[in-house]
């Protein structure tokens, strides 16, 4: 069964489109798929209630606005001095997309800002409707575009559905605003003081002339954390081994294996240290081919994140990489999830049998195939996954080639549990799961690190 989340998918576009005879219960699950794929990783940032989650300090332009939540909308007015000042998210963000819904009284001045710092520059997308203001201009202690025509999008005393993306360094901004596009800004090379990392602010200016009562509304507020797009996330030296930059480190890169030792680490059902089966020498985590531990685990758990390493195999070597697999014994393949690295070259050869499709390498096993075999190197080279797991959407790359990005929880497994009845949280894992290797290792890990999110 090879990728059965997209099928649906296909499904789902044939039946919005060409009015396709459903049933209720089939429409139903069709919905819910749509719905669960558009989620993708989208998260929202307002309850409808509260301000849980939101601070009123840590960007470039404090202040002391009026920030309450009325009618199921963050709302927004100067404060009895007529001040303005800003409501930041409390936590910060790199690359991301973010989506509301806005309204305003007029005249009224209120932005969206992005990558807020208290040292360093952000960018602001403006929604200024105030005489001579403008919607869709982008400020950063000064205009680095306007945007003077944009004010005819607006929707005056209505919602307005605006979008926000940043991505890379220097940045690029795409906004639209009630589906149109609203502003397309590309920053220059070489201008400084711009912070990569930084809060998403919502924004009151603050103007003395405008009637205290005014306000700005929001609601239906998500953000999609992107993998950041910046090639400085890591510096890689003569040897291969990386390290994170500035940025990634301030993105919240952090190393799992420190080149040296298992500290972080527990070789599950080992009688000892010595000989669970795993050694650690020279920036590298080897994979023994005598031991008695079967899984090394992270003593953390992890939910939400991003997780990168480099890997190696020799002839006949079975291995994988366990995710949010849980601690009470169960196989972690299945209690969790495992992308599995095997000897693709020799396996049905030597053995005399044939793989699944889910069982080749880069698969999630016992759902999805690979589907592209070539991008394994041969055996002995290094291989890099990086893979990103959200919710229930799990993306898995080898090699900087995209293996597959899908909803776990839409997938019906051959092997193993339903993942909507996995676990939610859990450990991450190297299986060490050998077939007939030869020499005292056969396979290598380096470069381990992970990003929460």
């Amino acid at each position: 069964m090879i990728r059965p989340l997209f099928a649906l998918s296909v499904l789902t576009t044939l039946a919005a489109c060409s009015g396709l005879d459903l049933s209720p219960d089939e429409q139903r699950q069709l919905n819910a798929a749509l719905e669960r794929k558009r989620e993708g990783g989208w998260v929202s940032l307002f309850d409808g209630q509260t301000l849980d989650g939101w601070v009123t300090k840590g960007g470039r332009y404090d202040g002391d606005a009026r920030w309450t939540v009325e009618d199921g909308a963050i709302t927004g007015r100067v404060n009895e001095k007529g001040e303005g000042g800003l409501l930041f998210t409390a936590k910060p963000y790199t690359d991301f997309e973010v989506e509301l819904d806005v309204r305003m009284d007029e005249p009224f001045d209120s932005g969206i800002f992005l990558r807020m710092a208290p040292a360093g520059k952000g960018a602001q997308v403006t929604l200024d409707l105030c005489p001579n203001g403008e919607l869709g201009a982008i400020y950063a202690d000064g205009f680095l575009q306007h945007n003077a025509e944009a004010r005819k999008l607006w929707k005056s005393g209505e919602w307005n559905h605006v979008t926000v993306k940043i991505t890379g360094s220097p940045y690029h901004i795409v906004s639209t605003i009630n589906g149109t596009a609203l502003v397309d800004y590309q920053q220059p090379a070489g201008m400084e003081g711009f912070v990569p990392t930084g809060l998403l602010g919502l924004q009151v200016h603050g103007n003395r002339n405008d009637p205290p009562q005014n306000k700005v509304q929001f609601k239906n507020v998500r953000i999609l954390d992107l993998a950041p797009t910046s090639k400085e996330l890591f510096t890689k030296d003569a040897d291969g081994f990386v390290t994170p930059t500035s940025w990634g480190v301030a993105n919240g890169w952090k190393k799992l294996f420190d080149g040296s030792s298992l500290d972080g680490w527990e070789p599950l059902g080992a009688k000892s240290a010595d000989s669970a089966g795993y050694a650690a020498k020279d920036g590298v985590l080897a994979l023994l081919a005598k031991g008695d531990s079967e899984t090394l685990a992270t003593k953390e758990d992890f939910e939400n994140f991003e997780l990168r390493l480099d890997f190696k195999i020799s002839a006949m070597a079975n291995s994988g990489l366990f995710l949010r697999a849980a601690r009470d014994g169960s196989n972690p393949a299945f209690s969790g999830a495992e992308v599995q690295i095997l000897d693709d070259f020799n396996w049905e050869t030597k053995t005399k049998s044939t793989l699944k499709p889910w069982q080749h390498t880069g698969s999630l096993y016992g759902s999805i195939a690979s589907g592209e075999p070539a991008v394994m190197r041969a055996l002995g080279e290094w291989n890099t996954y990086e893979l990103r797991y959200v919710g229930s959407w799990l993306t898995t790359k080898l090699n900087g080639k995209v293996l597959y990005s899908a909803d776990t929880a839409a997938l019906t497994p051959e092997q193993g549990e339903p993942f909507a009845k996995r676990a939610k949280t859990g450990f991450l894992g190297l299986q060490r799961h050998a077939g007939d290797v030869q020499g005292e290792a056969y396979a290598w890990f380096r470069n381990v690190f992970v990003r929460k999110l």
